[in-house]
């Protein structure tokens, strides 16, 4: 903990918030949560505006949301088909 204490103290307030969110934003793409995970890639640019590796993952994680949405709407039917099936066999 030290370490990232020494490696920080010469950053500026933007500098700081702009790695604080890009870590959060880390920490939400490990458990797929590619919503928050945007939106702090989202709040990072606020502090470096035209970052293009955070501008690049907002991008990646529409794509995301995207594949998981499209998922959603291929699954939900198939569980509802069944569901149904298992009523009129019951």
């Amino acid at each position: 903990m030290a370490h990232h204490a020494e490696t920080t103290e010469h950053l500026t307030h933007e500098q700081l918030k702009f790695i604080e969110h890009t870590e959060r934003a880390g920490h939400f793409i490990k458990i797929d949560l590619f919503r928050s995970a945007r939106e702090e890639f989202k709040e990072a640019l606020k502090y470096k505006p035209g970052d293009l590796p955070c501008i690049q993952m907002i991008d990646e994680m529409n794509s995301q949301i995207a594949s998981d949405r499209k998922k959603v709407l291929v699954i939900a039917p198939l569980v509802v088909l069944l569901i149904v099936a298992i009523a009129l066999l019951s």
